[in-house]
């Protein structure tokens, strides 16, 4: 399949070189490269300029193109005609060598897949289930002959009767669902949401959609809304086998307190794209998670040593709750 991948980038020269040389030594190389480069000075440009990179176009975006969002967009609008697949990854992600190959093979094991995303193995913490143990049902969480240690986030939860019932990757009418990933098993699993470090789309998905206007600058959840708005034209699914690491790199991020806004305010939003009308259980459910996010990073200023993050971050996670009594975001996308 013929493939395109698009990188959008911002003030991180030196993450996306990493990123680019594992992209050389794939064994199935893209079909052609954007980077779409929201950068406030030229020192990307003149990394890119140093380096030789195959198939490789370099944009760099003015203002009123800046922002995931937007760059995303304007990267989707020079892909070639010809493209069947646009892939999507982080600037501050590494590659295994086969993770390309991995992507088109999920999609070609099933032609009503529309949307695959990769698993990153840095950030997996599945163990197998050892025989003859038992695992608090609080504590961890089971999946085919694998367990995964819960955070206190979930413990909470668990405890509280607040966790869903359904697998990972997938959303329950009050949002809140297992962000757990999956184990290595080397198996596809169908999902409702695609993580946006590792994701991908055929293109025809692109041709009726695009990334939601609302979300503007660091974009959070903007890969969960445009996850869920493509499941109208097919299936989205994890494939295990499609790895890659994903660093985090704190640089072009924002701050603690329009982090937790936007964890509060957007993950609203998302969750009414996907449920428009929910219950009124579902309603409390949602608010009572949400309460219990806020109390447990609150509590992050007596247990870490980011005392001023975990008090700025709850915070305005706060202020993102009471703003939705009287301002809540349209969805209308």
């Amino acid at each position: 399949m013929n493939f395109t991948l698009v990188i959008c980038t911002y003030m991180r020269p030196n993450p996306l070189l990493k990123l680019l040389t594992s992209v050389k030594t794939q064994t199935l190389y893209p079909n052609e490269i954007l980077i779409i480069d929201g950068s406030l000075n030229d020192e990307t440009q003149g990394m890119i300029a140093q380096h030789t990179f195959e198939k490789l176009t370099y944009f760099k975006v003015e203002k009123e193109h800046r922002g995931l969002t937007k760059q995303r967009n304007f990267g989707v609008s020079k892909v070639s005609s010809d493209a069947e697949v646009i892939c999507f990854l982080d600037d501050d992600t590494v590659l295994e060598p086969n993770y390309f190959e991995e992507i088109i093979n999920a999609y070609q094991s099933d032609s009503t897949i529309t949307g695959v995303a990769g698993i990153a193995i840095n950030e997996n913490r599945w163990v197998k289930k050892e025989p003859n143990k038992t695992y608090s049902k609080y504590k961890f969480y089971e999946f085919e002959g694998y367990v995964y240690p819960e955070g206190s986030r979930n413990i909470f939860r668990n405890y509280l009767g607040l966790q869903s019932d359904l697998g990972p990757g997938r959303m329950p009418e009050y949002s809140h669902g297992r962000t757990c990933g999956f184990p290595l098993t080397g198996k596809i699993y169908e999902v409702d949401l695609l993580i946006g470090m590792s994701f991908s789309f055929k293109k025809v998905v692109f041709d009726k959609i695009k990334f939601s206007h609302y979300f503007e600058g660091y974009g959070l959840y903007e890969d969960a809304d445009f996850s869920i708005r493509a499941q109208q034209f097919g299936k989205n699914v994890i494939a295990t086998k499609a790895q890659l690491s994903h660093y985090h790199d704190q640089s072009g991020r924002p701050n603690k307190y329009q982090y937790g806004q936007m964890v509060t305010r957007n993950g609203w939003f998302v969750w009414r794209v996907k449920y428009p009308k929910p219950s009124f259980q579902a309603k409390l459910k949602w608010t009572a998670i949400s309460l219990v996010l806020i109390f447990i990073r609150f509590s992050n200023i007596f247990t870490t040593n980011k005392r001023w993050e975990a008090l700025t971050e709850s915070w305005g996670r706060t202020v993102g709750l009471v703003r939705l009594l009287f301002d809540q975001p349209k969805t209308e996308s």
